[in-house]
């Protein structure tokens, strides 16, 4: 067990490097399964959740290699055991990307509940709508099982889009007999990432990054190089960072394009960056300051799937936006419980109302000042880094875990920055 210590009041200087996306490399990761040739994936984020899908792949019986930083390579040309361990499945909600290459490949697949980050109901019901489409049938009893003679390609919409829902539905389809055609799919970098894949196995997907996928089943895919694309969360934390601890940084290896609906929320706090090439550069003369809306009207920032704002950094949002002079109201719409970290901000001297489990209303700027912490999930987590950064005084971060699973080397990464933080053992 581990936990943070920091020292708050140090503006951060220096460039970093965006690390792999985390939500690219997890479906990924489990589509290595659907081949018996090698699948070599490059700028795989090292965190806790792609080390826990990796040994997931081994317990199945697939052998990876770690050639290099960043670098697995993976042979699934063995026999192919198709369950995921409990202990393993309870550590990471994308446990749940097993079932569909693993009912595409061993025509079954048993699961157990997925884990993950404790921001409210997750539901799992798309999953098995879009996999039952295919032709796959499912039984829960202690655990979630699933069995198809042969996965049939069909015309489904999914009741909601996403994520990973879209994500399983490509890669079953990918092998299914006949064409498949995806309608309200999730489109967000990471399933492009995954689609992008995929066809350079071998499958036939078009639509890619748009709402609607097309796939075409083929009879079997082969192995590919690949590298994931940088993770624009991990990027959009470091800008907040820069931004709430009056700092500055350089941020190399950003997709620009998507960075566009991140910057327009940022720029509602009076926050801008340049760009040069593949680098986004934040310098310490922000404006800081609230940009109303038509009227003097106070303005929101809410998330909404892609192309909207990533509801992963609304956490990150509420933070910054507690040193930023005006009011805003932070609206996160998909999750019920992800808000409830503000009251830790509270405690901290931040001028919060928590309206309902989805809306907050912050005002600032406010001095923060250091305390004891306890991390709720990988967003909240960092956010409350940022937060005990920008304090005064001492603040101590327990269940770092919850971090670490989302961010890679953070505590070398923010020592390199400036930051006077340190990873105690207890």
């Amino acid at each position: 067990m581990y936990e943070y210590h920091i020292e708050g009041g140090f503006p951060i200087k220096g460039t970093v490097k965006a690390s792999g996306n985390k939500n690219a490399a997890l479906p990924c990761i489990a589509a290595v399964l659907m081949t018996k040739d090698k699948v070599t994936l490059r700028n795989i984020p090292d965190i806790e959740d792609t080390c826990v899908m990796i040994h997931i792949l081994e317990s199945m019986g697939v052998k990876a290699e770690n050639p290099e930083p960043n670098v697995w390579v993976f042979d699934a040309s063995g026999a192919i055991k198709p369950e995921v361990p409990v202990d393993l499945a309870k550590k990471i909600r994308a446990s749940i990307l097993f079932a569909g290459p693993l009912v595409a490949r061993c025509g079954k697949a048993n699961l157990s509940s997925p884990g993950g980050d404790g921001i409210g109901r997750r539901r799992i019901d798309t999953h098995l709508l879009v996999l039952e489409e295919l032709g796959a049938r499912f039984t829960m009893d202690g655990r979630l099982s699933f069995s198809a003679n042969k996965l049939i390609g069909n015309d489904i919409f999914l009741d909601e889009a996403s994520v990973t829902a879209t994500e399983n539905a490509v890669m079953a389809a990918s092998l299914a007999d006949g064409q498949t055609i995806l309608t309200n799919t999730a489109s967000e970098p990471h399933v492009r990432d995954l689609c992008n894949l995929l066809n350079a196995m071998g499958a036939d997907i078009s639509g890619v990054g748009s709402n609607i996928l097309t796939i075409n089943g083929v009879k079997e895919l082969h192995g590919a190089d690949f590298t994931i694309g940088s993770d624009y969360m991990e990027i959009g934390s470091f800008i907040g960072l820069a931004a709430a601890t009056h700092g500055s940084i350089k941020i190399t290896g950003v997709n620009q394009r998507d960075m566009r609906c991140i910057r327009l929320g940022f720029a509602r706090l009076g926050i801008t960056w340049q760009t040069e090439d593949d680098a986004i550069i934040v310098d310490n003369n922000q404006v800081m300051q609230v940009s109303p809306d038509l009227g003097g009207m106070i303005p929101k920032i809410d998330d909404a799937p892609w192309p909207g704002f990533p509801p992963d950094l609304t956490s990150i949002m509420t933070v910054v936006a507690t040193q930023v002079k005006g009011t805003v109201m932070i609206h996160e719409k998909m999750f019920e419980s992800r808000m409830f970290f503000v009251d830790k901000l509270i405690g901290m001297g931040a001028r919060i109302i928590l309206c309902d489990p989805h809306r907050a209303v912050v005002s600032g700027p406010s001095p923060l000042s250091g305390t004891d912490l306890v991390s709720p999930d990988v967003r909240a987590g960092m956010a409350m880094v940022i937060a005990a950064m920008s304090a005064r005084g001492e603040s101590r971060i327990k269940n770092v875990y919850q971090v670490e699973r989302g961010y890679e080397h953070l505590t070398e990464k923010l020592q390199m920055l400036g930051a006077h933080i340190e990873r105690v053992s207890v």
